[in-house]
């Protein structure tokens, strides 16, 4: 007991000492040196760099010269990228400099009175300008959040595998600050099968915006009711012929799989989908086009199903125009079939990535128009896989396609079919 308590006495003498010192690193620490620490840590180096440099070329510049209307440049420059505090802190430290030099200088008092007073304006005009500047900031930041959690209530994250498909999604708004545009896709399991869709809505901003939740709202429901591709169809255009205005529509592609190895596909006024097969990228064109959604009341044709095989080991490529009409500095339009072609492999995630920084590569960084890219693999079964490495043959859709070409209504030997709604 003895040895305890002198043991538990031992333990609270470095909590004594501990306690005093960090009591003396308050008292020594004051506010106001917390404070100008603060204020030197969140300065940037450039401006208060400029007013040394200027006090020091008006010290060596003698009195034949006289620099010191410079340092309004110092609090100028801070306004840019500093909160009005620094901004204050640098105007303040700038004409205090002025003010030493001036007299040390002997710059007459009329004169050196106009100087201060400028350097105060520049100060205060500074101050309020970055004000102004982190406040549009801030609301800018509000908008965005908004934005984004729009963006993701509107177009839905896509998980990397939805029924028996391994996809993958990459979406780039040309309003980079909104983060959202007219462009859409979705991509959903339902008692049908899985079903998709990818669409571009004419025009740009809130109402392009609208427009696409109105089409994602519809498509997402009518997939899981309607058991026939084309229905589903029927009810966006249902839809858009009631809610959209005489020159407005969509383009888009829907399709399905059912089952049974085969996609079901409606493609309604929109770039066609590339297929990707035994190394082979082909253009699935339909013979019979069919009008953007709704448009159908001016032209009177009903879309047409058309239907494939899509087995394993084959990919699908949907993606709307903002990918294929994307110029170079040349006007040159971005060649997406051999680019797939180029960068195609077994899995989307990497084959969608190369495919997006091709295209950021050849429009020089930034893009112009909303791009949406979708592909989908139907993944070869592990002991196909195994046998296709022992026989020495790559499995389909490997890297390194050959040349596109075009498949007109999904034929050319692919045993497809054409329906009319």
């Amino acid at each position: 007991m003895r040895h305890a308590r002198q043991h538990g006495d031992d333990g609270h003498l470095p909590k004594l000492r501990s306690g005093k010192r960090s009591r003396t690193t308050d008292r020594e620490s004051s506010p106001r040196t917390r404070a100008l620490a603060h204020w030197a840590g969140t300065t940037p180096a450039l401006p208060l760099l400029v007013v040394c440099v200027v006090v020091l070329v008006d010290i060596l510049g003698g009195r034949g010269m006289l620099w010191l209307p410079l340092l309004a440049t110092g609090p100028a420059l801070a306004a840019a990228t500093s909160g009005w505090r620094q901004v204050t802190g640098v105007g303040l430290l700038a004409t205090v400099a002025g003010a030493t030099t001036g007299v040390r200088g002997g710059v007459p008092g009329r004169e050196l009175t106009v100087i201060l007073a400028a350097l105060v304006t520049v100060t205060l005009a500074s101050a309020l300008a970055s004000a102004l500047r982190g406040r549009r900031e801030r609301v800018l930041a509000a908008v965005r959040s908004v934005a984004e959690t729009a963006q993701h209530a509107l177009l839905a994250p896509v998980p990397g595998r939805v029924g028996p498909f391994e996809v993958a999604v990459r979406y780039s708004a040309a309003a980079a600050e909104a983060r959202i545009g007219g462009d859409l896709y979705a991509l959903i399991q339902t008692p049908h099968g899985v079903r998709m869709i990818v669409g571009d809505v004419r025009g740009k901003g809130l109402p392009a915006v609208g427009t696409a939740a109105l089409v994602l709202g519809v498509f997402r429901e009518a997939a899981h009711d309607e058991p026939e591709l084309l229905d589903v169809v029927e009810r966006i255009e249902r839809s858009l012929a009631r809610n959209l205005g005489p020159d407005d529509f969509v383009t888009a592609v829907v399709a399905g799989y059912p089952g049974g190895g085969h996609l079901e596909v409606v493609n309604c006024g929109h770039a066609p989908p590339l297929l990707v097969r035994d190394r082979e990228v082909t253009a699935v064109v339909p013979v019979r086009p069919t009008p953007p959604l709704g448009l159908r009341a001016l032209s009177g044709e009903a879309p047409c199903l058309h239907t494939l095989p899509f087995g394993d080991g084959d990919q699908l490529l949907l993606y709307t125009d903002g990918v294929t009409e994307a110029r170079d500095a040349d006007r040159e339009f971005y060649p997406l079939a051999q680019g797939l072609a180029r960068n195609v492999c077994d899995e989307p995630d990497r084959t969608v990535a190369a495919l997006h920084q091709e295209l950021l590569r050849h429009v020089g960084g930034r893009l112009h128009d909303d791009a949406a890219l979708l592909l989908l693999r139907k993944p070869v079964p592990s002991a196909q896989a195994a046998g296709a490495a022992q026989d020495g043959t790559p499995p389909a859709g490997g890297r390194g396609a050959g040349a596109p070409r075009e498949l007109d209504a999904f034929g050319d030997g692919f045993g497809s079919t054409e329906t009319a709604a």
